[in-house]
């Protein structure tokens, strides 16, 4: 009982979420340092906006003047706020503005100082309705953290080594978690298999039929399809066993070590580009989406590199992605910049595909995942 007792004290002092956890001194002295006030401020109240106002309020607020349009998204972020709490939480903000607003004049406690009892219960009801509130999305937090982890764990090692080939393979979220699938399977000595995809929706539901969509693949791996028989089939399954609305584009690469040729499938997928010294070439579209219908049949596709060519595949969220203005980042501006990068190395293309990106869009919410995978014959 003695040693049970000591052993348990010991593994309590080592908990590490108590021996790391910061003073608030120190935090809020980093907090001063790390922000900027009217920017972040102003990221804040727009990514509200993003989130909580349906695309009808969004554009009746572009043709109005700047004053109306203020008020009229305040009021608007606090109804649909307001609407999205629980009936009790709702109740008790309810209770909270009306205290506020029918506010005494306060009472005296007798040495002058104004004490006012609505005010206050007012401000606490505010303030434990925000507690809920903050609850609710750390134990969320908690468990897309988990969630992220799982993913991270499915993704491959960024440059796989396979011979006759360099290979960069990148993919990002734009929140903890994501719904691009990025995957490699080296079937064997001389051949490999690279999947590209970027799931319907966002967030968990994206997520979640991301894995849905990897485990599919991955299972199917050890039959002797064609590719063409190969995609048919994950489409029927991933059809039949995801929800109506939902579907993936999808580009599904075999690599050969051997003869510098690409056999891939691209199922609703932007088309594939093919970066030679002298020019960018875009491949051919594919076929639908995955998952859109259950009985599809695909066409295979099949490219011969020579050394020193590359093939790059990407999602949406490269060249949709947008700046604070509203502006995409776009295909033009992306194949200007893969002219002037092209001679770099396959990391440096990559990462400053990437870099790219994310400069462009600086301050703007990040609207979707950046997945990008390149294939250069060595």
């Amino acid at each position: 009982m003695r040693l049970c007792f000591q052993t348990g004290k010991k593994m309590n002092n080592n908990n590490p979420n108590l021996k790391n956890e910061p003073k608030l001194r120190q935090v809020l002295k980093e907090d001063f340092k790390q922000i900027n006030l009217r920017k972040d401020l102003r990221r804040e109240y727009r990514s509200m906006g993003e989130f909580y106002l349906n695309e009808e309020k969004k554009n009746r607020l572009k043709n109005m003047p700047r004053f109306k349009r203020e008020i009229y998204r305040s009021v608007w972020l606090f109804q649909s706020m307001f609407l999205r709490l629980t009936p009790l939480r709702r109740m008790l903000v309810l209770i909270g503005m009306i205290l506020f607003v029918f506010t005494g004049s306060g009472r005296s406690d007798g040495e002058g100082i104004q004490i006012n009892s609505n005010g206050m219960l007012s401000g606490f009801l505010f303030l434990f309705v925000l507690l809920l509130e903050l609850k609710d999305k750390l134990v969320m937090q908690t468990e897309l953290e988990g969630g992220r982890k799982v993913q991270q764990s499915l993704m491959p090692e960024q440059n796989p080594s396979f011979p006759g080939w360099e290979l960069w393979l990148h993919t990002s979220p734009a929140n903890q978690v994501g719904g691009d699938l990025v995957d490699y399977f080296r079937v064997s000595d001389q051949k490999a298999l690279i999947t590209i995809a970027d799931i319907s929706g966002k967030e968990l539901q994206a997520a979640l039929l991301m894995t849905k969509l990897q485990a599919t693949i991955r299972a199917l791996l050890g039959t002797n399809d064609s590719l063409c028989d190969f995609a048919s089939r994950i489409n029927k399954i991933f059809h039949r066993d995801i929800p109506s609305s939902s579907f993936a584009s999808l580009i599904y690469t075999e690599v050969n070590g051997q003869d510098g040729q690409l056999r891939y499938i691209n199922a609703g997928h932007f088309p594939p580009l093919i970066i030679k010294p002298n020019a960018i070439e875009i491949a051919p579209r594919g076929g639908p989406a995955i998952g859109l219908m259950s009985n599809v049949d695909y066409v295979e596709q099949l490219i011969s590199l020579q050394p020193g060519e590359m093939y790059l595949a990407y999602t949406d969220g490269v060249i949709e992605a947008r700046n604070e203005r509203g502006e995409f980042y776009g295909m033009e501006r992306f194949l200007e910049l893969l002219e002037v990068i092209k001679v770099l190395p396959i990391n440096e293309i990559g990462q400053r595909i990437t870099g790219s990106v994310k400069w462009f869009a600086d301050d703007a919410p990040v609207s979707d995942d950046i997945s990008v995978v390149i294939l250069k014959k060595v």
